[in-house]
């Protein structure tokens, strides 16, 4: 692979992009996303806690992630545990009731209605979408259209809940009662004070749509972003502020993940919703005594059904799905199994070639922020010691970079291990681990096999997104009928990496599932079912019953 060729020396990619015209910053905005990780005073994000921005004593210095000797890009608050007396007052004072529900302070849900359309209109201008875009590139790298959809389904998703959507969230329903005078309502009520743990690889979507979905329902969250990039959450609340939401709705707390845990554990917090690593995820669910919905990793399959069709588009679509954003997407594909008529069809030398065009120089590859180049590189050699298991392409450092050495600087790498040795209990484990960087797992199995590939989804611990590539109804069908994957994708045009904000994405088959984005998504995550049963009415002539 010649990928090295096309490497800048430098962080010429991220200076190059910050070229794009801001014409001007936005009003509400403290800091100029052109200046990230190249003045020598770097930008110091703040905490926000009951309306106030304050600055703790202690911060964390956040290295540029393209260049090691270049500037921080930001200082972020660590804040201790003898620092949270605000923000445990600020929640514990937000009654189990919320701030608004059906009942109660009813006209929120008419105030968050107007919020949500002036901040949808506000990321849809041209020159606060690209503030917006330079601010994510400085912190989690990756190329300009990656980023702009990013603020694009933001957008996007504050747009459908502008007006009266955000009341017929809290719809209510009725049923007769059993005499004159009793009917029943059902209600969606908030839980009052939450908390929201976001990740780094989509600094604005993902807690946005959860902090938005938080609001709506009537409940008081506090945030806490992920270290690396809390200054994009930072500026999204500026934002909002200046579109109309009082500063004392949320609480901003930057810190890491051990002062995070105190706060849910010695506050009223009722329910945190968390996205991230399994790992960390299950010890919440202990601690918290079951009290989170999570989103945690995805190890996502695509499997390409017996009719070949399309293969440059096929081809192209499983690049996208494996290495956009450097394979750092809870949804991107993990393993892919390909029917033997694929391979015949050429479609591996067209993935490889497809992989050799990704580059510093656009960020189509870029840094892996969770994982060190050491640790990748590790992980492949481990499975290249399966018998059978052969690198298809990537398994090597980038050239030529200025990556700091706590991050990966790897390219896309993709490694075929046999399927029924995949299979085996020693090497299950290993071949279906998420790594989150620019890596996949390839197989592929004959038309007798196809039991096989239903085997291995079955085994696999985590269901997020999924794709079969088939229009093959009978295929498509068998293999949809035996999974359980909660978003999934079938058709030709199927695909791992689909999260926007028109149709559900989340996990299923767990009880602890979170979703994201929809009314559905929204009301599940951020509100719980509240029956109100009115009996009124006292028949005249009513005379005492017997004891029971």
């Amino acid at each position: 692979m010649m990928l090295s060729m096309r490497l800048p020396t430098s962080s010429a990619a991220l200076r190059r992009n910050s070229r794009r015209c801001i014409t001007s910053l936005p009003s509400w905005a403290t800091l100029d996303p052109t200046s990230l990780g190249s003045a020598t005073t770097p930008h110091s994000v703040t905490n926000l806690v009951n309306g106030q921005w304050t600055t703790p004593a202690k911060s964390l210095i956040i290295p540029n992630p393209m260049d090691k000797d270049a500037p921080p890009v930001c200082t972020v608050p660590d804040t201790q545990p003898e620092e949270l007396t605000p923000f445990i007052e600020s929640m514990n004072r937000i009654p189990k009731s919320g701030v608004h529900n059906p009942l109660k302070n009813v006209e929120r849900y008419l105030q968050f209605g107007e919020i949500s359309r002036r901040a949808g209109a506000a990321l849809s201008d041209p020159t606060i979408a690209e503030f917006f875009i330079q601010t994510i590139q400085k912190t989690v790298p990756k190329s300009h259209a990656q980023a702009a959809g990013e603020v694009k389904v933001t957008a996007d998703f504050l747009n459908n809940f502008g007006g009266d959507n955000i009341r017929f969230l809290a719809r209510s329903f009725g049923i007769p009662g059993d005499h004159y005078g009793q009917f029943s309502n059902g209600h969606r009520w908030p839980y009052g004070p939450v908390a929201i743990i976001a990740p780094f690889n989509f600094p604005l979507e993902i807690p946005v749509l959860q902090l938005m979905g938080a609001l709506f329902m009537g409940n008081k969250p506090v945030l806490k972003p992920a270290e690396k990039c809390a200054l994009v959450m930072e500026q999204f609340l500026h934002l909002l502020h200046d579109c109309g939401m009082d500063r004392n709705d949320v609480d901003l707390l930057n810190c890491q993940g051990p002062v995070a845990e105190s706060l849910i554990l010695n506050s009223n917090i009722r329910l945190t919703q968390f996205t991230g690593s399994s790992r960390v995820a299950d010890m919440l669910l202990e601690k918290t005594k079951g009290k989170v919905k999570i989103e945690d990793a995805g190890f996502d399959w695509k499997i390409l059904g017996p009719d070949v069709e399309d293969v440059d588009y096929v081809a192209w679509q499983c690049d996208q799905d494996a290495y956009a954003c450097s394979g750092q997407k809870c949804s991107a594909e993990s393993i892919l199994f390909a029917h033997e008529n694929w391979e015949k069809a050429g479609l591996f030398d067209k993935m490889k070639e497809n992989a050799s065009t990704r580059s510093l120089d656009d960020l189509s590859v870029a840094p892996v922020l969770t994982h060190t180049t050491k640790d990748f590189l590790g992980h492949t050699a481990r499975l290249l010691e399966i018998p059978g298991a052969k690198l298809m392409f990537g398994g090597k450092e980038l050239d030529n970079h200025n990556i700091p050495e706590v991050y990966g600087a790897v390219e896309p790498t993709a490694v075929f291990v046999p399927l029924k040795e995949m299979l085996k209990d020693e090497n299950f484990e290993v071949c279906t681990t998420e790594i989150f960087a620019p890596f996949q797992v390839v197989t592929t199995f004959a038309d007798d096999e196809r039991s096989l590939v239903i085997e291995a989804c079955e085994r696999m611990s985590n269901h997020l997104t999924a794709a079969v590539v088939s229009n093959d109804v009978e295929f498509q069908t068998a293999i949809l009928a035996n999974t359980v994957n909660g978003t999934t994708y079938a058709g030709r045009r199927a695909r791992t990496t689909g999260a926007p904000q028109n149709h559900w994405f989340g996990p299923a088959g767990d009880a602890r599932g979170a979703g994201i984005g929809t009314p559905e998504a929204i009301k599940m995550v951020w509100s719980c079912h509240r029956e109100i049963i009115m009996d009124t009415v006292v028949p005249s002539g009513w005379e005492q019953p017997k004891a029971t």
